[in-house]
């Protein structure tokens, strides 16, 4: 079944707190509060690594990166996602395409999705077109409303 494309879901959401960077997709954004998180917090990345395991068959960032690791603490969520990608490539596999959807009302992210979109590209070794970015807010409702926390869905494609 190596051949077969697989579909892979992710989701993450990390509460909004002052005196951390706030780091989106590996890109560094302008913003007076970061993402709390026993890594670097980044939402986006921790979502589409659950998406990249989840469609290979291996379980979910918390296994693979447990909080309760020392080792991971402030943890450049880049590294999460070279670790996903080695455990696809040893299952014979590659990502084909990804998209994911941020979550935040602040700050706005239209600006930055080009950078993101660009920094996901490179990551994963994809064709800019196989990489898509959006940015929503979540019209002032339940914690990302309220500007608490900034979450993301992922889902990624592999074969």
């Amino acid at each position: 079944m190596k051949n077969v494309p697989r579909v892979g879901f992710g989701y993450d959401i990390h509460r909004l707190t002052a005196g951390r960077p706030l780091i989106l997709g590996g890109v560094r954004i302008d913003s007076d509060r970061g993402l709390l998180g026993h890594s670097d917090g980044d939402a986006v990345l921790h979502a589409l690594a659950d998406a990249i395991f989840g469609a290979i068959g291996v379980g979910d960032i918390g296994e693979h990166f447990p909080d309760s690791d020392v080792r991971n603490e402030g943890l450049d969520s880049r590294r999460i996602i070279g670790a996903a990608l080695q455990e696809t490539a040893a299952a014979g596999l590659i990502v084909q395409s990804v998209d994911v959807t941020i979550l935040a009302e602040r700050p706005k992210l239209g600006p930055v999705k080009e950078e993101i979109r660009r920094s996901l590209s490179d990551l994963l070794n994809l064709p800019l077109e196989a990489v898509g970015v959006k940015a929503r807010t979540n019209e002032g409702l339940g914690p990302v409303g309220q500007q608490q926390a900034i979450a993301c869905y992922a889902v990624v494609v592999v074969a």
